[in-house]
């Protein structure tokens, strides 16, 4: 029997003034209260024409420059726009929406929506109107708010089949005094002010219970129509106390980063995503942290270096990005190249040895004054806590970034849990593992889902991952049949007995130490007509830190053998035809058909296919020149491929490699 680490020891008998069981208005309160005069927002100057400081309630920053509010400042304007929200007929139960961007100003109207009552449901800035008809009709909002004037038109333009009583506008427009119903965010802090008062503030927040609903957050919907989970105050506040208990300043943790009021984090993936909600949001403002929002995901280079954070929370597509953009720098010389190339090696060799010796650490110390101090400068040089969620992270990328000096902390969540399940302790990292389930999650293993193939891959037990605890889910709004398919019931005991658990459609391995390690997801396991099955992710995966490759799918459910669809990286086609003389058209649909980059990319995927068994291995693949994207629809918010709709879009070239017209690599591959 494996015995208990001290940490997890620690872990569950910790406590502190965070850690509770009230709502989630009132968490916010009394942070606000203990932390009344430190930073609790940082907001950029010169990006948005913000109706809270044309109203002079918010001071405009400098164009590229950072402003910043107070816990209590903070604290007021949300008490104002509470009081705002009542006046303008919210109540409780009611649902409104948040259509916007992450902002602080998003902040500010989460916190007010749910202390006024509401049910927050959230709508992603990247939403087409059919979207967002659906996603204001299916809860029945009453009323939402919008970023500007460009998704405040997307609303009008299905409003006819929608009942909303109001529109609120977080910037300033112009045009639209004729309609009553339409408010901005400043205007609305002026109702507040006017018409509310901190006793009605304190009454509102006090009649919501825990078990009240505060949100739906809608599932992106990458193999179905968006369904909109309900998540309770307690889900919410359950899931901080867990995250807290492993990450707060527990006494035995000295000198390991903390989430706590000395944080600095840098927002920037969407706030209506459950995973940036929760551990970037809700948690943050309950340890007294500072949350510092980005100007939008394209700028979070330029933002880190100006903003310093201690803190940031990520997908692993933002991470590979960080690498390709150190990468890409270091293509300046072949010098730099060269450096920077050994300096990878050395990062690698460096996390994947137990104890490094003289020789070791004195590399790893030269490599860390020839690159990775720069590196860490670009970044802040503040950094100390980085953690990936909503997908599978690349171990090699994960070991490479722990020997560079940024551990990167990987977890495990859903929407439907709240939604952190597991997370690496930073006692004890394990790249290429979730780390173990946090304190209060149960976690079981359904192991009849999964086939021989799975199970010969695997060291430990392996089967789709079943979750039960106070953060997760009740079920689906208004989606009974969803619901009662979600969860499964277990026997508790001898006595016959059962209890629900929520089948999470991921397929999980389970150390005997209790870390998990992701595989894939259950629906999206490819089976060949052999009948052999293959998880796509870990071959995905595989790709991370290639320079030929942006982004990779692969395919071959009831085929006879697998394949892909490849976005190339066309800078680097770029820098290698420059380097060889290689003569390329411009357009790239034409660079994408080019034999002579086909076969650049096959020698990429002939390095991938060493690591794999044999029915496992690309043996064709077709190149295509549209990067996947939120904005196209091809990418979750999430940054997660929505494989069906990238499959419709490129069906033509699907089918051309299993008919064989031309997209078969070469001989040396096959096989």
């Amino acid at each position: 029997m494996v015995s208990t680490p001290d940490w997890l020891t620690a872990e569950r008998e910790y406590s502190d003034s965070v850690i509770g069981d009230n709502t989630i208005s009132q968490l916010f309160a009394e942070s606000a209260s203990r932390h009344s005069d430190s930073v609790a927002q940082q907001y950029k100057g010169g990006v948005y024409d913000r109706s809270l400081c044309d109203a002079g309630i918010v001071d405009s920053a400098p164009p590229g420059e950072y402003g910043q509010l107070t816990y209590r400042e903070m604290h007021s304007i949300v008490m104002n726009l509470t009081a705002g929200f009542r006046d303008i007929g919210v109540e409780p139960d009611d649902r409104v929406a948040i259509f916007a961007s992450t902002r602080m100003e998003w902040a500010h109207t989460d916190f007010a929506l749910l202390a006024a009552g509401a049910v927050v449901t959230t709508v992603y800035t990247e939403s087409s109107p059919n979207q967002v008809e659906y996603l204001l009709s299916d809860p029945n909002a009453t009323g939402v708010v919008v970023e500007n004037e460009e998704l405040l038109e997307r609303v009008l333009e299905v409003e006819d089949s929608l009942n909303l009583e109001f529109i609120v506008v977080i910037d300033a427009v112009d045009g639209y005094e004729d309609r009553e119903d339409i408010i901005t965010l400043g205007a609305l802090h002026e109702h507040g002010v006017k018409n509310g008062n901190e006793g009605d503030y304190e009454a509102w927040i006090i009649g919501r219970e825990p078990n009240d609903l505060a949100s739906l957050i809608y599932t992106s919907g990458t193999t179905s129509k968006p369904k909109g989970v309900k998540l309770t105050h307690r889900n919410f506040r359950a899931n901080i106390n867990q995250i807290r208990k492993r990450f707060g300043p527990r006494p035995d943790r000295k000198d390991a980063p903390a989430l706590d009021s000395s944080l600095t984090s840098l927002s920037f993936l969407p706030l209506a995503h459950v995973f940036e909600r929760t551990s970037n949001h809700f948690m943050m403002f309950a340890a007294g942290a500072t949350v510092s929002y980005a100007e939008s995901p394209d700028t979070v280079s330029e933002d880190i270096s100006t903003v310093k954070p201690s803190a940031v929370t990520s997908v692993p597509r933002v991470y590979e990005r960080i690498y390709d953009q150190m990468r890409e720098q270091a293509q300046e010389s072949d010098a730099k190249k060269r450096i920077f190339d050994l300096a990878v090696d050395v990062a690698t060799e460096y996390a994947n040895t137990d104890d490094p010796g003289k020789r070791l650490r004195a590399k790893r110390a030269l490599a860390d004054r020839l690159v990775f101090s720069s590196v860490k400068e670009q970044m802040g040089g503040n950094l100390e806590l980085l953690i990936s969620g909503g997908g599978s992270l690349s171990e090699e990328l994960c070991r490479m970034f722990q020997g560079m000096g940024f551990p990167i902390v990987e977890g495990y969540g859903l929407t439907e849990t709240a939604p952190v399940v597991c997370v690496n302790p930073t006692e004890d990292m394990r790249p290429g593992t979730l780390g173990p389930p946090l304190v209060g999650v149960d976690v079981k293993l359904d192991k009849e889902v999964v086939g021989p193939d799975q199970r010969e891959k695997a060291t430990g037990d392996i089967g789709e991952l079943l979750v039960k605890g106070p953060n997760v889910t009740e079920g689906y709004w208004n989606n009974p049949e969803a619901t009662v398919e979600a969860f499964t019931s277990v026997e508790s005991g001898g006595d016959g007995e059962t209890e629900q658990w929520f089948r999470t459609g991921d397929i999980v391995e389970q150390t005997d130490d209790g870390y998990l390690i992701y595989h894939d997801r259950l629906k999206q396991l490819i089976v060949l007509d052999t009948g052999k099955n293959i998880a796509p992710g870990p071959i995905e995966d595989s790709f991370a830190t290639s320079d030929r490759t942006e982004q990779v799918m692969v395919l071959g459910d009831d085929q006879k053998f697998i394949s892909a669809l490849i976005v190339p990286n066309f800078e680097a086609i770029t820098r290698w035809a420059d380097a060889n003389d290689v003569n390329l058209p411009n357009d790239p649909e034409a660079i994408a058909t080019d034999e002579r980059v086909r076969e650049w990319i096959g020698e990429e995927i002939e390095r991938v296919n060493e690591d794999f068994a044999k029915h496992e291995r690309i043996k064709a693949f077709e190149l295509v020149a549209t990067e996947w994207t939120p904005e196209n629809d091809m990418l979750t918010s999430s940054m997660k491929l929505k494989r069906r709709n990238i499959i419709d879009e490129f069906e033509e070239k699907i089918e051309r490699i299993y008919s064989g017209e031309k997209s078969e690599t070469e001989p040396k591959m096959v096989g």
